[in-house]
């Protein structure tokens, strides 16, 4: 997939993962300097790479991130060194000046990131105008590239938005619970790009849980080099709102794709909460319901237990009335009705099976009090998960 005009990207393989044959560094770079919106986790425990960050981008511009898989590079004694040394390198290899380029690092925790490797073979790197292999690079336990585009009109120029994350286990919603970096030959203001970023981050990546888990290392960001040449976007009129909406699409297909790639996955787990009272009262019941460990437990055997689903809305600390709720599983194969105001009804159990054995389910809730609704995503939870994490880092 091509890069939006003036971006370059590559990756290429350094040293840091016991696998040789992957790649661990990626390197995504602008021909010119980028406005730069950022989010980050909420963790308290933050890697060092994520404080370098935010120091460099207190003038809100740069101009390339470099990302290596295999090491967090958090809670390890040289962490802060490390990351600079990493800075410096990808400045190096791109000639520019280290305060120009953000850093990212996703793997294990608490290890030291061997740096050299990374300063003595990014020089192998080659930077083209595909994505591909940057997205595969960053990848940890996921098991595929997680890529989505947009494109919008705005006085007349074509402005493109393409973005790629990781993220398949650590996610709940925090922030970004993910890597994600998004690029933009939009011209627009550094706020009004914060805003942007901010309002969809919370309406997408915020709502996707997988595990329970954030992460020390998630994090969001969008440049935009303003290649494209519209008139600079510098307040929120129907330019912003058009490029706001296109980055929506973007972030929103992203946040599907982790939910859908969640580590041992499945299948993936759509939860609408319809006829709220209040937009914030959905968004609590739907990010109890796809959290639930038993609710993902259920979807995995393909058992239609709604008393789960109502059993996660009542400790989600959201009020509502349970007498007034219906819900329902639908997927390709069909739709039933399994609660309504609040109490059981019949319902074929081989046709909720069915229903519960498709690789995409949703999950209907009906609180039948207002006009709100929200959605969220998930996964199910399955014996390979544990797998996974018993052993992650032999």
């Amino acid at each position: 997939m091509e890069t939006p005009q003036g971006f370059y990207a590559g990756a290429c393989h350094c040293g840091i993962r016991k696998n040789q044959t992957k790649n661990d560094v990626a390197l995504i770079y602008s021909s010119v300097p980028c406005q730069v919106g950022a989010v980050y986790t909420k963790n308290v425990v933050k890697a060092d790479p994520l404080l370098l960050n935010k120091e460099t981008l207190k003038n809100h511009e740069a101009q390339a991130v470099i990302v290596n898989s295999g090491n967090a590079n958090a809670c390890a004694l040289h962490g802060m060194e490390n990351a600079i040394r990493e800075q410096k390198a990808a400045a190096k290899f791109l000639d520019i000046a280290p305060d120009q380029v953000l850093v990212a690092s996703t793997g294990v925790i608490g290890v030291e990131l061997p740096v050299e490797c990374i300063e003595e073979n990014l020089s192998s790197l080659q930077l083209g105008t595909t994505i591909e292999e940057a997205a595969n690079a960053i990848m940890t336990t996921d098991t595929t590239e997680k890529i989505a585009e947009a494109t919008v009109v705005l006085d007349g120029k074509s402005v493109r938005i393409l973005g790629i994350c990781k993220g398949s286990g650590m996610i709940h919603p925090n922030m970004g619970t993910m890597l994600a970096f998004i690029l933009t030959d939009c011209a627009i203001d550094h706020t009004l790009l914060q805003k942007a970023l901010l309002d969809n981050t919370n309406q997408t990546f915020n709502r996707v849980s997988v595990d329970g888990d954030t992460s020390t290392n998630d994090m969001c960001l969008v440049m935009a080099n303003g290649l494209a040449g519209n008139p600079t976007i510098v307040k929120e009129d129907e330019s912003f709102v058009l490029f706001q909406q296109a980055l929506k699409t973007v972030m929103e297909s992203l946040a599907v794709q982790i939910a859908k790639d969640g580590e041992g996955a499945s299948r993936l787990i759509t939860c609408r909460v319809k006829e709220a009272k209040e937009e914030d009262q959905a968004e609590t019941l739907a990010k109890a319901v796809v959290s639930s460990s038993l609710c993902k437990a259920a979807m995995f055997g393909h058992d239609a237990n709604w008393g789960r689903v109502l059993c996660a809305m009542g400790y989600s600390g959201a009020e509502f009335d349970p007498a007034l709720v219906d819900v329902a599983f639908a997927s390709a194969c069909g739709c039933v009705k399994v609660c309504a105001q609040g109490k059981g009804v019949p319902f074929s159990e081989e046709l909720a099976a069915a229903i519960l054995s498709e690789d995409e389910i949703d999950i209907e809730i009906n609180l039948h009090e207002g006009n709100a609704e929200c959605t969220c995503w998930g996964c199910d939870l399955t014996y390979d998960y544990v797998k996974i994490n018993g052993d992650y880092r032999t």
